[in-house]
């Protein structure tokens, strides 16, 4: 027997192992720690830039709310709002995504929309519910930031849009807004996008863009004009209303275009400025470039001329009216004589068929002064009679006394002639100075005189023809009175002559008897002619020969 059999109630050698010192326990918290180091280098690495957007105002803005949005697709979220250092505004932090990194251009465009009522339509009415939202406009330049400056109202046009950007400018009282139209034919083919006032030009200046491919259609020549509103023209013809559209009827617009008879011109390739005119007639005026410049001194009124009337030349434009009374008066005998008003005008080449250039300019001048010496006057003439308004028209007078050539203020003078106004104010006023000078009392005396002499006179002659009537009737009836006693007397002896017993009526009634027996006996003779007419020439000798028997006489006897 063993010694374990021996000695069964002994215990058996313990088993030693060895403790583990980390629990697996332990592994839960590192994989959680694991899960979240990744989700951080997770967020971390697919995060966007953290960029800063300047408003002038947060309103409705939110942070942890608002969204950043271009396209209305969701490109940021705005983590911060805080106040600028000056207080002159605030300083919005937004996260974007990590894909719009490469589209954050520095000319970046941010604004808020929310809603808005304006002459230009209703917008923004989608963030009634969801609330405001700032937007992003990509821009175009190359270099990238993460500082940018929100826009006051969305932009008009957003950058990179095809198209061209164009300067205008207005000396006018007219102004204009952005979001106003550029309208040609009808279309809306642009918008204005920014205005700028000149302090040291005093001129308003219009950034504006032309949407493509409506921006081929500016050239060299093209001019801009006003159609804002409603605009009437009082003509010779009647009243003449135009507008550009509803649009333009209730804000205000420009249109362009190229005057006719001017070419097209060259394209235009960069930002070029063009100047707006009130009207497409000043407009169209513009492509005449060379003005020959000449003054004229006005005795008469000029109320009712203005700058830019016409200047016409038998009836042709040939310039218009450039100053009126704003040159230094150099009159020595103004005291003496009055004051003579200075008028400026121009005569232009174009006009009058001569090249718009320094040989059309050269030539008008020479003309002009060999026209003068030989009568070339000016005058002011009535152009409207419902407006008054005046212009300067140019005619030749033959018999005008000769005019010495004169330069003042560096203009030559054309001489004037009193206008058809003033020589009809003239006429009427010598008139009625006659008029005045006539002795009105002696001459109605003298004309009541000869009205009752007139009366006398009248009475007069109508007694001396009441007596000459009365003759007259007392001779008609005296002469009626023998005419007919004549006449009944002829009648009288005519009927005794021919009475049943007179001669007269015997000798009638025995020649009326000879004359009935003469035709009895010419009766077989015609009878014969009747059946035979050549009887009488040709015969055959058997024809018995009708001969006329002579009258028998009784005393005498029958004859052959």
């Amino acid at each position: 027997m063993s010694q374990e059999q021996q000695h069964p109630s002994l215990p058996e050698e313990a088993l030693v192992k060895p403790v583990r010192t980390v629990s697996k326990i332990w592994l839960v918290p590192i994989v959680a720690l694991f899960i979240g180091i990744w989700m951080v280098y997770y967020q971390w690495s697919n995060q966007g830039q953290l960029i800063t957007i300047q408003f002038k105002t947060a309103t409705g803005l939110e942070a942890g709310k608002t969204k950043i949005k271009t396209r209305d697709v969701d490109i940021g979220l705005v983590r911060d709002i805080e106040l600028s250092e000056d207080l002159s505004g605030v300083i919005v932090t937004v996260r974007m995504h990590k894909k719009v990194a490469p589209i954050m251009h520095s000319d970046n465009q941010f604004w808020i929309v929310s809603p808005n009522v304006s002459l230009n339509g209703i917008s923004g009415l989608g963030t009634i519910l969801s609330g405001p939202y700032i937007n992003m406009a990509p821009g175009i330049e190359k270099q990238m930031s993460d500082n940018f400056v929100a826009l006051e109202a969305p932009p008009v046009t957003p950058a990179g849009t095809p198209g061209l950007h164009v300067t205008l400018n207005s000396e006018s009282e007219f102004a204009y807004k952005k979001g106003d139209p550029v309208i040609y034919k009808g279309i809306k083919v642009g918008e204005f996008e920014d205005i700028h006032f000149n302090f040291k030009e005093r001129i308003v200046y219009y950034n504006t863009f032309i949407e493509a491919p409506y921006h081929k259609l500016i050239t060299s020549n093209t001019t801009f004009w006003d159609i804002s509103g409603i605009q009437m023209e009082l003509g010779a013809s009647g009243v003449k209303v135009s507008t550009g559209s509803l649009e333009t009827l209730l804000t205000n617009g420009v249109t362009f275009g190229i005057p006719e008879g001017m070419p097209i011109g060259e394209p235009i390739q960069g930002r070029s400025f063009f100047d707006i005119h009130p009207s497409y007639a000043s407009a169209s005026e513009e492509r005449f470039k060379q003005n020959a410049e000449y003054l004229i001194l006005v005795k008469d009124t000029i109320r009712g001329l203005q700058i830019g009337a016409p200047v016409e030349y038998r009836g042709v434009v040939v310039g218009k009216v450039l100053s009126i009374n704003s040159l230094e008066n150099t009159q020595d005998d103004m005291l003496k004589q009055g004051f003579d008003i200075p008028v400026v005008i121009s005569i232009q080449p174009g006009r009058v068929q001569q090249p718009d250039n320094e040989i059309g300019l050269a030539f008008i001048r020479k003309q002009t002064s060999l026209w003068i010496e030989k009568g070339l006057r000016a005058t002011l003439k009535t152009g409207n009679l419902l407006t008054g308004a005046l212009f300067v028209d140019l005619q030749h007078y033959p018999d005008a006394p000769l005019f010495e050539a004169q330069h003042q203020n560096g203009y030559e003078v054309i001489p004037t002639i009193t206008g058809e106004f003033s020589e009809i104010t003239s006429k009427v006023t010598a008139i009625l100075d006659n008029i005045n000078e006539i002795k009105l009392k002696e001459i109605s005396e003298n004309a009541n005189n000869m009205l009752s002499q007139i009366s006398q006179s009248a009475q007069a002659l109508q007694a001396t023809a009441s007596s000459v009537e009365r003759l007259l009737n007392t001779l008609q009836e005296d002469k009626i009175s023998s005419t007919l006693s004549n006449t009944l007397e002829n009648i009288s002896n005519l009927s005794q002559d021919y009475s049943a017993d007179s001669d007269t009526y015997k000798e009638l009634n025995h020649t009326m008897k000879s004359l009935q027996a003469t035709l009895n006996e010419l009766q077989p003779l015609l009878m014969q002619l009747n059946s035979k007419p050549n009887s009488l020439i040709f015969t055959n000798g058997n024809d018995t020969r009708l001969i006329p028997k002579a009258k028998v006489n009784s005393k005498v006897g029958a004859t052959n």
